[in-house]
């Protein structure tokens, strides 16, 4: 029996995705639930799980082509599920013609969807490629490694050397709204700095007791969140969006929070942070970050929020001036703690520093409120007792 594989419900606010990659060719035996091929959306990779135990008898669509919901994609005739019982489980089969096969360690399994697209293009093994991510996960950055490796010193003389690749649509889509931010917001960015010792000093504390107890590491992320929530109290405009001529504030705090990617940066959201734990909210981040790289995230995962939080520190950056993730109107900007020497009690003295940054919509937004926004989480952030009395 003759099976359809077509293309999965897409979400309401997605019209169409491309189909990036096969994992089976015609003639492969499949089994039921193994990922047939990846659809890149603008947010998220989904997976085309195979309906029934068979045989791949037809491709109706090739990699790189656009669909949409309910499109034919293959077929599959139907077969007894012994006839499976060689068919690798859940692993993905790349056609020789693309890249060599599959290796016997799992270095293919670590590949994000990016980053086995340039594995394919430039016809790699990727058991081949040493991993710097976490886990062993091979990056783009490792596969431009491992491309350097094996090219010439120097290029010849007159010789001009490209490569052309297309944006993903997770790309072109970031690039689209960053153009859009800024030519429909009014942005500004203020700066302040915070003294980490006191938070340090807690994290140092009680970070062992924590991971035993809530079996997640207690980061710094929590503590930000959860300042940000409390000047958000203070100064709700702060969370509101402009919609037409109108501001809406917004009595709830949902906080996204920005993870970088293979595929690029995406911003998953803590829903009503403002009742959230500092270990529901580390949980959080941690499946945030998990699920991202993996492709796994969903499309309400990333839908909504009121304000942002993104932290260039953990690449070493010192100082930046974060774009706003529109609609929202602020976004707050961590960076690098660094040792410096402050004055403290007319005293000069070597301390933890963080520059903090806010940039805000400044058609809604004054700059008084914003100063006194970075204030109030500076303040909240160097008495980390606030929290508990919410002063």
């Amino acid at each position: 029996m003759t099976i359809e594989v077509r293309v999965p419900q897409l979400p309401e606010s997605v019209a169409d995705a491309t189909l990036v990659t096969w994992h089976k060719k015609v003639g492969d035996p499949v089994a039921r639930d193994e990922n047939l091929a990846d659809l890149e959306t603008d947010k998220v990779v989904l997976e085309v799980p195979a309906p029934v135990n068979g045989v791949l008898t037809a491709l109706k669509k090739d990699a790189g082509t656009t669909v949409g919901s309910g499109e034919l994609l293959a077929l599959i005739e139907e077969a007894p599920v012994a006839a499976h019982a060689k068919a690798p489980a859940k692993k993905p089969v790349v056609e020789p013609a693309k890249a060599a096969p599959a290796k016997k360690d799992d270095a293919a399994g670590k590949l994000s969807p990016a980053v086995k697209r340039l594995v394919e293009e430039n016809k790699l093994a990727a058991a081949d490629i040493a991993g710097s991510g976490r886990d062993g996960r091979i990056t783009k950055g490792d596969v431009a490694q491992h491309l350097d490796a094996g090219r010439p010193a120097a290029r010849p003389e007159g010789a001009r050397v490209d490569q052309r690749v297309p944006m993903s649509r997770l790309r072109a889509r970031i690039a689209e709204r960053l153009v859009q931010a800024q030519t429909t917001q009014a942005l500004l960015t203020t700066f302040n700095e915070i003294d980490m010792q006191g938070l340090s000093a807690i994290r140092t504390r009680y970070k062992e007791t924590f991971e035993k107890r809530h079996g997640v590491r207690l980061g710094f992320m929590s503590f930000f969140v959860k300042a940000c929530v409390e000047a958000l109290r203070r100064y709700p405009v702060i969370n509101a969006s402009v919609e037409g001529g109108d501001i809406v504030y917004h009595e709830y705090f949902d906080i996204g929070v920005a993870v970088s990617t293979d595929r690029g940066l995406i911003v998953p959201v803590l829903r009503d942070a403002e009742q959230m734990g500092f270990a529901d909210i580390e949980k959080a981040v941690t499946g945030f970050a998990e699920r991202a790289r993996n492709g796994t995230i969903t499309i309400e995962e990333l839908t909504g929020g009121t304000f942002s939080i993104t932290n260039g520190g953990v690449f070493g950056s010192l100082l930046s001036t974060p774009i706003v993730n529109a609609p929202q109107s602020a976004i707050l900007g961590m960076h690098k703690i660094q040792q410096r020497p402050v004055a403290v009690d007319e005293q000069v003295v070597v301390r933890p520093m963080m520059y903090v940054a806010l940039t805000y919509d400044h058609r809604i937004i004054d700059g008084r409120e914003a100063v006194q926004f970075l204030v109030a989480v500076k303040e909240v952030l160097e008495d980390p007792a606030r929290l508990l009395l919410q002063l």
